[in-house]
């Protein structure tokens, strides 16, 4: 690839114009979108209220520019979209509107103000129906990807480590994360459990098999919008061919995080349960519906978010942390059969 075209704000409504999304001579207002933590993201709005988030993936992390990461990240997107998007339930994706792949630039619709299942989630909101449609729609996906031949097209090593690290590694390693006294010493006593740290590895061992189905690998709650026909996933750049109980794990970390913090954890019951049997509805017997494996990666999700580099503010206070370690540990070494 030729040098790659670094977008700016004064610049995006010439690039647009250019691609064909615009007409010439367009004026557009240009603001931040999301939380542009690894790519560079703007909303573009013009002034007859149309609107386009535009995402362009960049050698460097955007907020991490330490991190490099290969661009190509933003191919597997747009793959991932293009696919998942020909199902039934192929509506949880956002429609596309251009892609660029020379200069690793992706143009979509622009969802508004729509709210973050994260924000639901922390104000207690019942989430049961968004749960469901999310895993009606990733076992649509996974029960239609199970071709090994696919693996080929989704052969993403960069992100799916650089993720994965962060996922298995990181938080049961020595490191610098800045905790509250008590998470320190408990994140210290969890680095010293053997036990723990070798299923932690096994775990991280399978996600890396390229071998299952095709893997969304980022269903957090924060990619995840409420619009007003449902839930939309976004940012599917780690997408790859691997375990598909890592997606569904994810997303129940996410489910139950906020309620086991605030000491309400029947509260996640009900979403945990209709995102399991929309999941296990829509494999139709062609993978193995096993919570237990699905428990075991939520229960890294929410260690990871608790003492690792992406904590939630669910966790700031000790004694949330502290609960939701005693459940991500207790899921890890011995997970419930059923949700």
């Amino acid at each position: 690839m030729s040098e790659q075209l670094r977008l700016s704000d004064e610049g995006l409504a010439g690039y647009l114009a250019a691609r064909g999304v615009v007409p010439a001579g367009t004026q557009l207002s240009v603001e931040p979108a999301g939380d542009g933590n690894i790519n560079w993201v703007r909303r573009a709005r013009a002034a007859d209220g149309r609107s386009w988030i535009v995402k362009q993936a960049r050698p460097a992390l955007e907020a991490f520019p330490e991190y490099r990461a290969p661009t190509e990240r933003i191919v597997f997107e747009r793959r991932y979209f293009e696919l998942a998007s020909k199902l039934p339930e192929g509506g949880i994706c956002p429609r596309i509107v251009d892609f660029d792949e020379c200069e690793r630039v992706l143009t979509m619709e622009d969802l508004g103000r729509a709210d973050r299942l994260d924000a639901a989630l922390a104000r207690g909101a019942d989430v049961t129906a968004a749960a469901a449609a999310l895993g009606r729609f990733l076992g649509a996906v996974h029960g239609a990807t199970t071709d090994p031949a696919l693996a080929a097209r989704f052969t993403n090593p960069g992100m799916q480590r650089l993720h994965g690290d962060h996922v298995f590694v990181l938080p049961l390693r020595d490191n610098d994360f800045p905790l509250p006294p008590e998470l320190a010493a408990e994140a210290a006593r969890l680095r010293a459990d053997a036990g723990l740290v070798a299923t932690s590895d096994r775990l991280y061992a399978r996600y890396l098999e390229p071998r299952g189905a095709l893997v969304h690998g980022d269903v957090q709650a924060g990619n995840v919008l409420l619009a007003d026909d449902g839930p939309k996933l976004l940012d599917a750049e780690i997408a790859h061919v691997g375990d598909p109980a890592f997606d569904l794990g994810v997303l129940t970390a996410h489910l139950r995080l906020p309620a086991v913090a605030r000491g309400t954890p029947d509260a996640a019951n009900g979403p945990v349960r209709a995102a399991f049997a929309a999941w296990e509805s829509r494999l139709a017997g062609r993978l193995s519906a096993d919570f237990a494996a699905v428990a075991r990666y939520a229960g890294i999700e929410m260690l990871r978010r608790t003492i690792g580099a992406a904590r939630v503010a669910a966790v700031a206070a000790p004694d949330a942390g502290l609960a939701v370690l005693a459940e991500a540990v207790a899921w890890l070494r011995d997970p419930p059969a059923a949700p």
